[in-house]
């Protein structure tokens, strides 16, 4: 057996919020919609992974999801045009990431990175 995707399911009162965060501000594709579910991600090859950590690193908390993007400065200004506040950084992190931290429209703590 050969795993092929992993999903995180965030549960979401108003998806039209997640279309904001995701679809907007991160530029994610929407890959279904059904209504009552919304799936958003990228036509690019992704790495299925599952991470369990004690801390975020650095003393941060453990964030919900982490999106690798490749320019978190645009990312970082994407997220503060679309209104939504930093919760950490940007920090150059010692194990070689450049990262922040946003909370999502459902309360998700967000860490957004790309490596150096």
């Amino acid at each position: 057996m050969k795993v092929k995707r992993i999903v995180a399911n965030v549960a979401a009162s108003d998806l039209s919020a997640a279309k904001r965060f995701y679809g907007e501000a991160l530029g994610l594709d929407v890959l279904m919609d059904h209504g009552w579910i919304a799936t958003y991600g990228s036509a690019a090859d992704m790495q299925a992974q599952i991470s369990f950590a004690a801390e975020g690193g650095s003393g941060a908390p453990v964030p919900d999801l982490s999106v690798e993007v490749d320019d978190v400065d645009e990312a970082l200004a994407r997220m503060r045009q679309a209104g939504f506040a930093i919760e950490y950084g940007p920090a150059v992190e010692p194990w070689g990431v450049r990262r922040f931290y946003v909370r999502d429209p459902f309360g998700r703590l967000v860490n957004i990175l790309a490596h150096l």
